[in-house]
């Protein structure tokens, strides 16, 4: 049973933070829309599919993004105003306790978190998929323009390989194809370049030479232009890793999989992705813990040190998990810890603040 006590704080806190969150919202939106306007001026899609294609789902998108941020400050600037007007020394003096306070501020925070779990794993897919696919038909071109020496094993025992390919223009360079079987090597293909079109789905090879071993003499034929079919896409080879958060949790999953019998070793942004989906949501209990601890004291700066301080931890929570989604991706460290790592550092950092509070 909630009381008057629990009903206000959760009240201020949700009031809060849902008021920061408008108004940073406004303000991004209004910075991209300065920033895109000569593409919105030469693209032919219509004010209206900007407004339900692209700023709908760009507001889902980032709200989510920065609500673990903004949910922090709102703790310290609801809780530093209680703290201001000694409304908190007034809590304490009546009897009760400090785990007691921060007792609505943990209802919110699962309410907030709950949110944003269902945002992530349900909502957000879906808006990301149509937001950039806006972006893909108006805004700019496709994922990398090109990916450098690039393995897949398109079927078991045929390995391809892309010196470097243009996304693009669908074109490769110094393209190889080879076939295995026993673990010896039976036949080999090599292309100066290799073009694909996507209406019949064939490739085809330039100043290409072809290479079939097994016999006394190996067989080699030259083509100076060789259509062929082969299991392979462009889009096997690689795309925008935003297009991991346009995938749903059933999508992601099957994508690492496929990708990893095909030997892809580009896949950790897409693991990441799929491990922030639930750690960030979490990290609301982290922020609002330290927020409380800290801004539940009255200083002599007031809300402006609290501020400061808040802004501080929020850099350094940042910078942790830059750093460890960093050494995922380019250092072999595990992605699952690398995602939770600074939750639970700063949970730590929490809860020795926490100990400082007034009690």
């Amino acid at each position: 049973m909630l009381r008057t006590l629990d009903r206000y704080i959760i009240r201020q806190f949700l009031g809060t933070f849902f008021f920061i969150l408008v108004t940073i919202m406004l303000i991004a939106v209004v910075f991209d829309i300065s920033e895109k306007t000569e593409d919105f001026a030469t693209m032919n899609a219509d004010v209206a599919e900007i407004l339900t294609e692209y700023y709908l789902n760009f507001v889902i998108y980032y709200s989510n993004l920065f609500s673990g941020l903004l949910i922090f400050l709102a703790v310290l600037l609801f809780t530093s105003r209680l703290a201001h007007r000694t409304e908190v020394i007034a809590m304490l003096s009546s009897g009760v306790s400090f785990p007691r306070i921060m007792w609505p501020y943990f209802l919110a925070a699962t309410m907030l978190t709950a949110l944003s779990l269902v945002v992530n794993h349900r909502i957000l897919p879906d808006a990301n998929r149509v937001r950039l696919a806006f972006e893909e038909e108006h805004i700019r071109a496709t994922f990398n323009v090109r990916e450098k020496n690039l393995h897949r094993e398109i079927a078991p025992g045929t390995m391809a390989y892309f010196e470097s390919f243009n996304a693009q223009d669908k074109v490769g360079f110094r393209f190889g194809l080879q076939q295995w079987k026993d673990g010896e090597l039976i036949s080999r293909v090599e292309a100066d370049r290799a073009k694909y079109d996507s209406v019949s789905g064939r490739w085809t090879l330039y100043d290409a030479i072809i290479r079939t071993m097994g016999g006394e003499v190996d067989q080699i034929s030259r083509h100076s232009e060789l259509d062929t079919l082969i299991a392979l896409k462009p889009s096997d080879l690689g795309q925008r890793w935003e297009t991991a958060m346009a995938m749903s949790w059933e999508e992601i999953n099957a994508y690492i999989d496929a990708k990893q019998k095909q030997g892809d070793g580009s896949l950790m942004p897409y693991v990441i992705e799929k491990h922030q989906r639930t750690s960030y949501p979490f990290a609301t209990y982290v922020f609002t813990l330290i927020g409380v601890s800290i801004a539940s004291r009255k200083v002599r700066g007031g809300t402006g040190l609290h501020l400061a301080l808040g802004v501080l931890l929020i850099l350094l929570y940042i910078f942790a998990m830059k750093l460890t989604t960093v050494a995922a991706t380019n250092a072999g460290f595990d992605p699952l810890l690398a995602v939770w790592l600074p939750n639970l550092l700063f949970a730590v950092v929490g809860i020795g603040i926490y100990r400082q509070a007034p009690k």
